[in-house]
């Protein structure tokens, strides 16, 4: 009668707290320079040590340049946020993945790729997308600062026990239609609030066809439904994944924990506090066309029109068309771009960069725009190299850079100029997220290469 969510959560409780939270022991915590300053700050006024420091992993992600990264950061904040980071994993003994360290990456890539993220356990870092770790069959959430602490402290948190919700995806997906599509799909039906207080776990054939990678970007996108994050099944697809990486269990471990794994899906009938369901074939290549995430729509259609909306919801949708500068009832394609964007801990892995060579292979990047793309992680770089990827990519007209959070936020050189658009394989399209005065629109790789090669948003399925 359990769902995969209540079995992972049921074995990791400590203890329960009388009309409280729940003590959560946590197996993984990851830190960044961003969210952690404070909590060894915390730490080191206490007197603490991290009290099972080889469960904890630091790598800097959010403020590391993707260009000179053998030279000294020229950005003060973000020079000291990374080297802060550095004194902070060393004083209290943690593993540290620093810059130009070839396991450096952006945390949420790193991760999976390296074998540290294992199904059946519990993940936490001090950032939002954390849920993308779910995709290997884990619980796995953002936390504050005051609870990062809180777990270098005792390897606990004390968390109140979300509810459970599945979202079925069934049949199969269509040409040019991506893991990223199915995301911003959902959203666009569901809105940025249509999954608050829930864990979700997606499943279904269209869930159960997607790769590693695009299991890992669909729950990256969890948190932006207001869910407390989201989960798949761990399966063949998983187990084939883990299979011999860095930190993954190897020999007579590696049999012990593929047989405990195995036993990780929701029983036939478990009970979740909401359902629901999705037809593979409604999805089309999605695009955003306003200021949250849950404004997309298929990349064929028109901008909603204000008809039929409340006065508050009406007033908020004009805010948005107004700093995008767009009108309700536009069609969206053909219209011209500035900037393309392929990378970030939602499509920086090297299936993102497959799918965007396959559509600029034999093309030239177009004049008019300014392309960055950033591998996820310096293993996704070697892969790249790897499989002449770069050879593509250099010939169509575009340079690869230094692995990096980069123009997901606007926290490091890789700002998008007010006023421009920019198709972003990235997560949020909030007003300024990717520079003050930018305009994003949220896309999958295969848009984002479409609209690199013509200049305009373009359905990627007339160049597949």
């Amino acid at each position: 009668m359990n769902t995969l969510f209540d079995k992972i959560w049921d074995a990791h409780v400590v203890q329960k707290v009388e009309e409280g939270p729940t003590q959560l022991y946590i197996d993984r915590l990851y830190c960044h320079e961003v969210t952690s300053p404070q909590a060894f700050a915390g730490m080191r006024e206490r007197g603490l040590k991290c009290f099972r420091p080889e469960k904890i992993f630091c790598m800097p992600d959010h403020n590391t340049p993707t260009h000179d990264q053998d030279k000294p950061i020229e950005d003060p904040v973000s020079k000291t946020q990374v080297d802060t980071l550095a004194k902070n994993a060393e004083e209290f003994g943690l593993s540290h993945f620093g810059m130009m360290d070839k396991r450096n990456g952006i945390i949420h890539v790193v991760g999976p790729e390296r074998g540290l993220t294992l199904p059946g356990m519990t993940i936490v870092c001090g950032d939002s997308h954390t849920s993308t770790h779910g995709a290997m069959g884990a619980v796995a959430f953002g936390i504050g600062t005051s609870e990062v602490e809180m777990v270098m402290a005792s390897q606990c948190i004390l968390q109140t026990r979300p509810k459970t919700m599945r979202i079925t995806v069934n049949g199969k997906l269509g040409k040019g239609v991506t893991a990223k599509d199915v995301a911003l799909y959902m959203m666009s039906k569901m809105t940025t609030s249509g999954a608050t207080g829930y864990f979700v776990e997606y499943a279904g054939e269209a869930v159960r066809s997607l790769t590693m990678e695009g299991r890992l970007t669909l729950c990256n996108l969890s948190i932006e439904m207001g869910a407390r994050g989201g989960m798949v099944a761990p399966d063949e697809t998983t187990f084939e994944y883990i299979k011999g990486r860095e930190y993954a269990p190897k020999g007579e471990a590696w049999e012990k924990a593929l047989a405990y794994w195995k036993t990780l899906k929701s029983d036939e009938d478990a009970v979740f506090d909401k359902e629901v369901r999705f037809a593979a074939e409604d999805i089309e290549p999605m695009i955003t066309y306003g200021t949250n995430p849950g404004m997309g729509m298929g990349i064929t259609q028109r901008i909603p029109t204000t008809e039929g909306m409340g006065e508050t919801a009406r007033i908020s949708f004009m805010k948005s068309m107004e700093y995008m500068n767009f009108q309700p009832g536009e069609l969206l394609l053909g219209k011209k771009i500035d900037y393309v964007f392929l990378g970030a801990c939602t499509n920086g892995r090297i299936e993102d960069f497959r799918a965007f060579a396959s559509i600029v292979k034999g093309h030239r990047k177009a004049e008019n725009v300014v392309a960055w793309l950033v591998p996820g992680s310096w293993m996704v770089d070697a892969q790249i190299r790897e499989e002449g990827l770069d050879k593509i990519l250099e010939e169509a007209g575009f340079a690869i850079r230094q692995p990096g959070c980069s123009a997901c936020l606007a926290m490091n050189d890789d700002k998008v100029p007010a006023g421009k658009y920019a198709v972003s394989t990235s997560n949020r399209n909030f007003e300024g997220r990717q520079g003050p005065g930018s305009r994003t629109l949220l896309a999958s790789p295969l848009v984002a290469a479409a609209a690199a090669v013509t200049g305009v948003i373009t359905d990627p399925r007339e160049l597949v």
